[in-house]
Formats: structure tokens, sequence, C-alpha cells
């Protein structure tokens, strides 16, 4: 089997480690066999719908944001709405959760608008939230640290990602982390995500592959110290907030 990879933006959106989750979901593959291929897309680069797996959009400021959103304008953006159409996975990280949304309204800009794949919008606060997070979801508890001002509001197409435990959340408001829609994820959670969460990396890998294999069941790997490191996360979060 092959896993294809799309890294969206990996020059100007992959602040606060986010590279991280490529290096996982990688390595999460080749452990079990499995090839992993990354493709690093960026301005100007065209997306094929039928050839990306799954597609990992991270975060950066709000001055990349702008050239992104640009280029997501036209055709970029409807293919990628078409691979998600497709069945592809995509996992988008603060700026590109809210790339992924209707659009995001900075305090001191034009709005930047989205390509619709969430039903989320985003405004700007006017306080910074910081530090571990800790989020209450169907797959298991997910730690990680978020370091942004946008608050995310969540349409009636979509569902949260999870209840926040531990952290601010969307927008510090209504006890949610995140968005769901369909195969499309979004949250804040840098750190990176997936090391932290390795059962959350191997979800996502299986639904990716299940789009070209059919049903897949993932062999099971040691993830002993992997397990041990995210259960240290959340205790420490918890302890600290």
């Amino acid at each position: 089997m092959k896993l294809e990879i799309a890294f969206l933006y990996h020059d100007l959106m992959n602040i606060y480690g986010d590279r991280g989750n490529i290096i996982t979901l990688v390595q999460r593959c080749q452990m079990r066999g499995i090839e992993a291929a990354v493709s690093s897309l960026t301005i100007g680069d065209s997306i094929d719908p039928e050839k990306y797996d799954l597609y990992f959009f991270g975060g950066g400021q709000d001055r990349e944001q702008y050239a992104v959103a640009d280029d997501l304008q036209g055709k970029k953006g409807e293919m990628l709405l078409k691979a998600i159409e497709y069945g592809a996975v995509s996992l988008n990280i603060c700026g590109g959760y809210q790339l992924m949304g209707h659009y995001y309204q900075p305090d001191d800009g034009p709005k930047l608008p989205g390509i619709g794949a969430l039903d989320v919008h985003t405004v700007a606060g006017n306080r910074r939230f910081i530090g571990n997070v800790v989020v209450d979801t169907e797959w298991g508890e997910l730690v990680g640290f978020e370091n942004h001002s946008g608050l995310s509001y969540i349409g009636a197409k979509a569902r949260p990602l999870g209840k926040s435990v531990v952290g601010y959340g969307n927008n510090g408001q209504d006890g949610f982390e995140g968005a769901v829609q369909g195969k499309v994820y979004g949250c804040y959670l840098h750190g990176s995500l997936l090391p932290k969460n390795p059962r959350f990396a191997d979800l996502l890998i299986t639904q990716a592959l299940e789009r070209r294999y059919g049903k897949v069941e993932l062999p099971p790997l040691d993830d002993g110290i992997e397990l041990q490191a995210h259960a240290a996360a959340i205790k420490r979060a918890k302890e600290t907030h």
C-alpha cells in the first residue's frame, strides 16, 4: 500500500513545529511497511484531486495567511474541495483551520476568504490564548498546545472535534475545540499534534488509505513509549492549568 500526502504551503504555514505531523504520519506508515510519499505544495502549485489521500495544512502568521488565502481562491480551492469530495482526509491546524472555513476576519485588515470545507468562521479576538490543551473526543483525549487570538465559531454542518478539558478551545466561550466535517479535521492544537497523539494519527492514516484500498485495518505498533509520553503530557497539562 501507498499513502500520498500533500503538505500544503510548507514554506509559509509551518510555525510551532507543525511539520512534526508530517514526520509522524510518514514514520507510522513506514513502521508498518506502508510507503508514504510527501509532496510539498505552495503558492502557484496545482492540486490533482485524484492523487492525494491526505492533506496537511499548518499554521502561519497573518501576512502569510493573506497570500495563502489569495492562492486558494479560484481553481486551486475548487480542486481541494473536489479532493475532499473524492474522499481525501484533511488535517488543518490554526491558520489552516481558519482558511478551511468560510473566512477569517482580522482585527485591522480585510476579510480573508476561506474555501468553506468546514462550516466555521473566525474573527480576531482581543486577547491571545496560550497554553496546554486537553480535548475529550470520541477517539479519546487529545493533548497539544494552543497559541491563537482568532475566535472560531462552528455552524450546523460541522461538529466540534471535542470538548475542552484544559485550554480555551475555539473561542474561550462555548467549551469546544476544533471542528470535524466528514473527513476534514480542524483545530488549534500545535505541539505537534500527531507525535503526542499516535492513535489519532493512526485514525487519519486509516481513513486516508481507505479512500484508495477500501476497508483497512492497520497492524498494531509497539506504542508503549509513545503512550507513556501521551499520558504524561495530559497529566502535566491538567496539573498546571
